[in-house]
C-alpha cells in the first residue's frame, strides 16, 4: 500500500522509474519539488517537455541535436579524417570536455549484447560502415566500455572492416576494464585518446 496519495505519491511513482533512483531517492526528489517554489517546478516541468518535443538524434552522427545535422557534424573545423565511434550520446559530452579530440563521433546507440536481446543489427553499423566510404576519413578510433559487450562489438566491426583501408584504433589501457566511459575523469579519458593503440 502506499505511503501517500494523489499527486505526491504519482511524483514519486514517476521519479522511481527513472534509472538509478530507488524509493527513498524518488521521495526525497518529489519532496524537493514539493518545497520548492512555484517557478522552480513550472521550470523543471518545462525543460521536460523541451527535450520530448525539440530534442532529436543527428542523421549523420546519431548524437543528440536540436538541429539536424549536429553542431559537431557542421563545424567545418572539426577533423574530417576520424570518427570516434562510442555506444552513448553521453560519451561524445565526456570525450569532449577532454579537449583532447577535434574530429568526429558516430554514436551506435549501444552495444551488441544478446543477454538483452541487442544483436548488431539494433546498432547503426551499417550508417558508420557507409560513412566510410568516404575516402576523407583516415582514421577509426573505438572509444566503448571495456567490457564484454563493447569488445565483442569493437570485434564484430573490425572483421567487417578487414579489407577497408582504414587505421583502426582503440582507447589505450589506463580506463578501468568494465568501467562506463562516460563516468572517467577528464584526465584518465583524454590521456586514452591521446595513446590510443592501433587494431590492425
Amino acid at each position: 500500500m502506499a505511503a501517500f496519495d494523489g499527486s505526491i505519491q504519482r511524483l514519486i511513482e514517476a521519479f522511481a522509474k527513472l534509472p538509478s533512483i530507488g524509493p527513498k531517492g524518488a521521495t526525497r526528489l518529489a519532496f524537493h519539488v514539493l518545497s520548492s517554489p512555484r517557478q522552480e517546478a513550472q521550470e523543471l516541468a518545462e525543460a521536460l517537455i523541451a527535450v520530448k518535443d525539440n530534442v532529436r538524434f543527428c542523421e549523420i552522427c546519431g548524437n543528440v541535436c536540436e538541429t539536424s545535422p549536429c553542431p559537431i557534424c557542421v563545424d567545418s573545423r572539426r577533423d574530417r579524417s576520424t570518427i570516434c565511434v562510442v555506444a552513448d550520446p553521453r560519451v561524445v559530452m565526456s570525450i569532449e570536455r577532454t579537449g583532447e579530440y577535434r574530429g568526429l563521433y558516430h554514436v551506435l546507440g549501444g552495444t551488441i549484447n544478446p543477454m538483452a536481446n541487442v544483436s548488431a543489427a539494433d546498432l547503426r553499423i551499417a550508417q558508420l560502415l557507409e560513412r566510410l566510404q568516404n575516402p576523407e576519413v583516415k582514421e577509426l578510433i573505438f572509444a566503448l566500455n571495456q567490457d564484454v559487450e563493447g569488445e565483442a562489438t569493437v570485434t564484430y566491426i573490425s572483421r567487417l572492416l578487414a579489407q577497408v583501408d582504414i587505421q583502426i584504433t582503440q582507447l589505450a589501457s589506463g580506463l578501468p576494464v568494465g568501467s562506463d566511459l562516460e563516468y572517467a575523469d577528464d584526465i584518465t579519458l583524454g590521456h586514452a585518446l591521446s595513446g590510443r593503440r592501433s587494431l590492425h
